[in-house]
């Protein structure tokens, strides 16, 4: 998964702090057993930002809550859930490590372990292979706890069902070769995750279908000389596993098109690795992932073109725990660098709230509707408030 604090998106089969998106280099295995007790396994969703959140229950020790992550080759749990249910491989300090690489390139290693079991309702996976990985900085910046990111091939015996209107996770059996509406597209499963070929303009590139990124479309630039209608502005820094990188987004002047579905002129981030269908363009659909037979389907009621929304910014971005948020990044000539914001400021209150109150979907909302923002800041033993202007960085 991939992205960013505060503007953390979980990305293009990486590793990011958001959503822990991966991909070790070696092949995944397959999950060792999947049981449906139904023909249709319904699961209510919660959508945070453009994130699908399901919340479980099935012993004492519950709820549990995962992403799931399109575009991630395994799955991830915290250390407790897989010292919880150990399964053929146990989690131990001595465990096998994988490396993984972070979207700047650089690398982690990760233990691995096996679970013995996962229950989704009425869907359950045993003995799943995972890496094991402290969520704790995308559980505070959803503002929920966060117990695992669950990967594509977990998925590899269900038809996978992404409803993002509906706000609700589908699943059944993939043999049941079920009738799905909309825009078939054939993917490309050699890598254990979906990568469709979608066109801007009139021409082809290959992305990623990545539930992990809170991204519209994440673009690899490389070969293509994109048109842009506004930017790319440089933006607020996004932090990963091997350290920060800043951020640079724009808005096509060029549409682009997925299967029947076209996004009028859209907000893309650039980026140097694979390029990336996100959240912010899978929100608009229900998304149904079939493996058995390499295709994703797009439903949509209203055909009409898209164009997304522009990216309104307050000119910092934060790293985040429940005490204080440290500023990580200040945009270069933002209101925010014009009074005197710096990188590693610490942040206790916003409009006069502590932080702590100050969840994903209340800062959006706020980023999204606010003219400024009050951010009081700690100096030593004193608190100094300054007013920073929000703007549009990419109308």
């Amino acid at each position: 998964m991939k992205r960013a604090f505060l503007q953390f998106t979980l990305a293009a089969g990486l590793v990011w702090l958001a959503g822990c998106s991966v991909m070790p280099q070696r092949r995944p295995s397959e999950p060792g057993r999947t049981t449906l007790a139904s023909p249709l396994v319904i699961l209510p969703a919660q959508l945070i930002g453009n994130y699908l959140l399901l919340e479980v229950k099935w012993d004492r020790h519950g709820p549990y809550r995962f992403l799931i992550d399109t575009g991630s080759s395994v799955t991830l749990v915290t250390p407790a859930l897989a010292q919880r249910y150990p399964g053929r491989e146990p989690f131990s300090p001595a465990a096998t490590r994988v490396r993984v690489t972070g979207a700047d390139g650089g690398v982690k290693e990760l233990p691995r372990a096996s679970l013995r079991r996962i229950d989704l309702g009425e869907a359950r996976f045993d003995d799943v292979e995972v890496l094991v990985y402290d969520c704790a900085p995308l559980s505070a910046h959803l503002g929920v706890r966060i117990d695992g990111v669950l990967g594509f091939p977990l998925f590899r015996e269900t038809v996978l069902t992404l409803d993002y209107p509906g706000a609700r996770v589908i699943l059944q059996a993939a043999a049941d070769r079920p009738l799905l509406p909309g825009s078939a597209v054939a993917f490309d499963d050699s890598r254990k995750t979906p990568v469709v070929p979608v066109k801007i303009g009139d021409r082809t590139v290959v992305a990623l279908i990545d539930s992990g990124s809170d991204a519209v479309f994440s673009l690899n630039p490389l070969g293509m000389e994109p048109r842009f209608a506004s930017g790319p502005a440089e933006g607020g820094t996004i932090g990963t596993l091997g350290g920060e990188r800043r951020r640079r987004v724009g808005r096509l002047a060029d549409s682009l098109a997925i299967g029947e579905h076209v996004f009028r002129e859209p907000v893309v981030d650039l980026t140097d690795e694979l390029s990336a269908v996100g959240g912010g363009m899978l929100r608009h659909f229900a998304v149904s992932f079939d493996q058995k037979r390499d295709r994703v389907i797009f439903f949509r009621d209203d055909r009409a073109p898209i164009r997304p929304l522009g990216v309104r910014s307050a000119g910092v971005s934060f790293t985040k725990t429940p005490a204080y948020w440290r500023v990580s990044g200040v945009v270069p000539r933002s209101p925010a660098e014009v009074a005197g914001v710096q990188t590693g400021d610490l942040v206790t209150r916003i409009n006069g709230e502590p932080v702590a109150q100050w969840e994903l979907r209340r800062y959006d909302q706020l980023v999204a509707t606010a003219q400024g923002i009050v951010l009081t800041f700690l100096n030593g033993t004193a608190e100094t408030e300054k007013r920073v202007s929000v703007f549009d960085l990419v109308p």
